[in-house]
């Protein structure tokens, strides 16, 4: 990667949700790259952690910080804190999310309304708060989608709403503050390896919960992360990450129908499962 290297050496940059998942990934990677870092994250013990590794394999010691981005500050105090640490501030990467899943008849307002607190609001939150440091190093955000933000699938309706508002967002923004000297980069992944799917409804990691995604269309958080910054590197727009993924945005551009009549097999599928007699233990 010759060219995130020369990009990312002596960046500040600053990554929400670094505590596991893309996000420590992302940390890892940039590390390696002689960026300077701050992570922040609502599991301090972790962070903690994957700062000590960062500086132990070499790299600058990161920032820590605790933030939750669905509270109001929080984000502006991050950010306060690693421009006081590092006197600017180059990249910031909004990855902190999570998926509520669900039957539209089991959920309920206050699941979408948590969903969208953390994985819209909390985006914006972290844009408004980084936007005024990035404006004048005339830096780079990037927004952690997902190929959900494209096209939506039975039981993930808060999830895909939560993705495709950030797609509308990006499209928004990307010409509104490329004048002033700013890339807006949305990073748009298919099935990654990550804990996400161990996350329930509530944001409570569960580690012993099974993953149901097959493991050989999950793309490593280390393959993610290295595209991630090479697309922030290259000042794209927007960059789908895996061959799955490309090929779900493909059917939902140009072959629509075909992605609905799979929507219609598969909530078939779940009835005919659900009503299926249960053998006694």
């Amino acid at each position: 990667m010759p060219r995130s290297k020369e990009f990312f050496r002596d960046k500040v940059v600053l990554i929400t949700g670094a505590s596991s998942g893309i996000g420590e990934s992302l940390a890892l990677e940039c590390a390696t790259l002689g960026a300077k870092l701050a992570l922040a994250a609502r599991r301090t013990d972790l962070l903690e952690a994957l700062a000590k590794k960062i500086a132990q394999n070499g790299a600058a010691m990161p920032l820590a910080i605790e933030c939750d981005v669905t509270r109001d500050g929080d984000c502006e105090r991050t950010v306060a804190e690693t421009v006081r640490q590092f006197g600017k501030l180059d990249v910031a990467i909004a990855n902190a999310g999570f998926g509520v899943v669900g039957e539209f008849r089991k959920l309920t307002i206050a699941d979408y309304r948590r969903q969208l607190e953390t994985n819209l609001f909390g985006v914006l939150r972290t844009l408004y708060a980084a936007l005024p440091e990035v404006e004048k190093a005339r830096g780079n955000l990037a927004i952690i989608g997902s190929v959900a933000g494209w096209g939506s699938t039975p039981s993930v309706s808060p999830y895909s709403m939560s993705k495709f508002a950030l797609r509308a967002l990006a499209d928004a923004i990307t010409p509104e503050l490329a004048p002033l000297g700013v890339k807006v980069t949305l990073i748009s992944p298919g099935f990654i390896v990550s804990n996400i799917r161990r996350v329930d409804n509530h944001g409570v990691f569960h580690p012993g919960a099974k993953d149901n995604v097959p493991a050989w269309i999950q793309v490593s958080t280390e393959r993610a992360a290295r595209e991630t910054l090479s697309a922030i590197a290259r000042g794209r727009r927007e960059k789908v990450i895996s061959a799955h993924g490309r090929l779900a945005v493909t059917l939902t551009r140009f072959a629509p129908w075909v992605l609905r009549a799979m929507n219609r097999q598969t909530v078939k599928k779940g009835r005919r499962n659900a009503a299926r007699p249960r053998s006694q233990p």
